[in-house]
């Protein structure tokens, strides 16, 4: 494991702090399974008794891996760091810093909450970004302010090269979801012409805004020949709707590597295309189609998720 010394104040101000849950990172199915139908003397046995048991990898290993070695091609403090943040007891979490050390990852913070929820030491630790496979935790997160989504088993697959890449839906993602509501409320037709009408007027900030903002910052660190970092829109928008998201981002000066304008068609094709290692949207319809082809962020945030 290599032993990178963190400073005892403030991170680098520019250093980029994703937040975890141990069930994105492992695989804890089995003894999740346990806790469900036995419950929490049963789980914390069986991990104790497993402790030196290797867990196997999770939908988030991949992501977090390549992350980390971004601090590899930096050279000074460390840039990146992954925080750990686990409704296990410290005792039970055990088998999971064992299997972090197996695996030589580099995390060394670390919350675990004995059963409560672990959402409330996002601020503290100053992350940009939470991943979690518990709903109302990643809704927790968002209502700090704090870019998260709940991932979607299913997707995640080992790429052949070192570069990590985040893919993004547009509304109620990076933007606002201003304009989301207009099409659900009166329709497509309706949504085109407020967007046409609307063309140099930019969006308001939507929940990742800021998570894409430090991220680009991180990038601009290398050369954009050599940068291990590619980011992507990938939305359902099309031409003329496309103008206002062009404009929007250009307002933010913010610089994203590729751009879809799908036009409705189905976005995992096209997430498999780019290499995506993660992939965030709104809708629910969305994540389930794209989580068959890579990792999938379920952002919980906008109309489209209102109600449920």
């Amino acid at each position: 494991m290599t032993n990178t010394q963190y400073p005892t104040g403030k991170p680098h101000p520019n250093r980029l702090i994703i937040a975890i849950s141990s069930r994105v990172l492992f695989d804890l199915r089995e003894s999740h399974q346990i806790f469900e139908e036995q419950g929490v003397e049963a789980f914390s046995a069986y991990q104790v008794e497993r402790e030196n048991d290797i867990l196997p990898k999770g939908e988030a290993f991949s992501l977090v891996e390549k992350f980390l070695q971004i601090n590899e091609r930096l050279p000074g403090e460390p840039r990146v760091e992954v925080i750990l943040l686990s409704r296990n007891s410290a005792d039970t979490g055990l088998r999971v810093f064992n299997s972090i050390e197996h695996y030589g990852l580099n995390i060394s913070r670390a919350a675990f909450c004995n059963g409560g929820s672990p959402y409330r030491y996002i601020s503290p630790f100053g992350c940009h970004l939470f991943l979690s496979t518990d709903g109302e935790d990643v809704r927790r997160a968002l209502e700090q302010g704090v870019a998260a989504a709940t991932l979607i088993p299913g997707g995640a697959r080992e790429r052949g090269d070192e570069v990590l890449r985040f893919a993004f839906d547009g509304d109620a993602v990076l933007f606002s979801d201003e304009a989301e509501q207009i099409f659900k409320r009166d329709g497509l037709d309706a949504f085109t012409s407020a967007e046409r009408a609307s063309a140099k007027k930019p969006l308001q900030g939507g929940p990742f805004k800021g998570f894409l903002e430090t991220l680009q910052q991180l990038q601009a660190e290398f050369d954009p020949e050599d940068c291990p970092i590619r980011t992507a829109l990938v939305t359902a928008r099309s031409a003329p709707a496309h103008e206002r998201v062009i404009r929007t981002l250009r307002a933010w000066n913010i610089r994203i590597d590729e751009s879809m304008f799908l036009g409705g068609l189905p976005k995992g094709e096209f997430l498999r295309a780019f290499g995506a290692d993660v992939f965030f949207d709104d809708q629910p319809v969305h994540c389930a189609s794209a989580s068959a082809h890579v990792a999938t962020g379920h952002v919980p945030h906008g109309i489209a998720n209102q109600g449920k």
